[in-house]
Parts: C-alpha cells; structure tokens; sequence
C-alpha cells in the first residue's frame, strides 16, 4: 500500500489576516445555551492576549464558527486555537456531564488580502445567520461582530483593521459606511470565491497578493479545480 501524503501545514504569515472556520464534529451542536457562548468568547479573549493575535470579525452560529484574524507571528494561530478550544470543551463537558470530542478535526483556515477582500470576507462572516435563515438582518443575531463594525457597539474582543479604519474618520462615519456595503448583495462568485479559498486553505485575494504569498512560501496559493482532472486520450 501506498504510504498517505503528509497534509501540508496551513499558510501561517505574520500580520497577514486569516478567516478561520472550525465545525462542531458531525455537525452536532457546539453551543447548548448562551452561556456557553459567552465561555467560548471568554477563552478566544484570553487567548487573544495570551498569543498576540487581533480578531476583527466573527460569528457564533449553531453548529460551527467564523472568525477572521491576524496573528502577530508565524505558529501564533494554531497555539491560539488548539489552546482556547480546548479549553472551552473541556468547560463545556464540565458543565453539561458530557465527555469525548466537540470539534470536526483541525479548523480551516485561508489568507485574506487586503482590500474588497477582507471588507467582503467580514459581510460573508456577518451574513451568515441570515444565509442560514435564522434571522432577517445581521444586527438581529447577538453573537457577532456586526454590532462593533455597524453600530459601533463595544466589544473587548475586537481591533478594528486598518481597512475598516478607512472607511470614515471618525467612529459614526465608519459604522454608517459599514452599514451601507450591506446594501448590496454579496455577489454569488465572491461568495463562492470566498467558500472554496477557504475550504482549500488558500490564498483569498488579487493574483498580486497570491505571487506574494507563494513568493514567500514557495507554495502554490491559487485553488485548483474540484474533481478528477479530465481525461487525456493516448497520442499528443
């Protein structure tokens, strides 16, 4: 038998942002009431401080989360999401006298280029109650970033990213700016863009951003086409 390929590490580079998702496993459940929200959120916080990564967007939906992240140095996402997860389902197994795993293996985790990129990645992030029906509007689910960004609510877990600092010059003028991106639709082949970088965990940007990422890494940063390559009949 073949030996299995080793799986190939994440792209890790410091002060680039990654849009991170982690699945309850079996697409069970990760939270049972708010307070177990509210724990999850408590652990990514210390964790934050703990490893010197900023969190700019996120949502906690029923059975997976969103987050979109920039870590100060290589290795410091994977030591804060093996660390706080871990923590938060050994609290949720204590509180609920249940035992064994919560999360579907390792999170997905995709770079994010600067630009409409990172400010359409945090409108696919805070959309995504509303994909799933389960509200009308992203200001109607609590536990997300939207209140921060369009109503300028406060939230100790957030840093605001320069480009979403760019969009007015004070807080009222950016949170009113933010508000409007959500006049228009996400466009279904940013949608899909943004699900199969993510889903590959690639490089999610312009093709300059991609020959930056590969140049520092000498990795491919591009998605390839799902399926088997087409097949070639014998001769030139």
């Amino acid at each position: 038998m073949l030996a299995r390929m080793a799986r190939l590490p994440r792209f890790d580079l410091p002060g680039v942002p990654q849009h991170v998702v982690q699945r309850g496993n079996n697409r069970l459940p990760c939270f049972l009431d708010d307070e177990d929200r509210q724990r999850y959120l408590q652990c990514l916080h210390q964790a934050l401080l703990r490893f010197g990564c900023r969190l700019h967007a996120y949502v906690l939906m029923s059975n997976h989360v969103h987050l979109l992240l920039t870590p100060g140095e290589a290795g410091a996402m994977s030591r804060l999401m093996h660390t706080f997860a871990r923590n938060y389902v050994c609290s949720l197994n204590a509180r609920h006298g249940r035992t064994g795993t919560l999360w579907e293996g390792r999170y997905k985790a995709c770079l994010v280029d600067s630009g409409r990129y990172f400010l359409a990645c945090c409108r696919y992030i805070e959309l995504n109650p509303v994909r799933a029906w389960m509200v009308a509007q992203p200001g109607d689910h609590a536990w997300s970033s939207y209140g921060f960004h369009a109503h300028t609510r406060p939230d100790p877990l957030l840093t605001p990213h320069p480009e979403y600092l760019a969009l007015g010059a004070d807080p009222s003028a950016r949170a009113a700016a933010y508000r409007a991106l959500f006049a228009e639709v996400l466009p279904d082949a940013l949608v899909g863009e943004i699900r199969s970088y993510l889903q590959q965990e690639k490089a999610l940007g312009s093709d300059r951003f991609r020959c930056w990422v590969e140049a520092r890494t000498g990795r491919f940063a591009a998605v390839r086409p799902t399926g088997r390559p087409p097949h070639r009949a014998n001769g030139p």
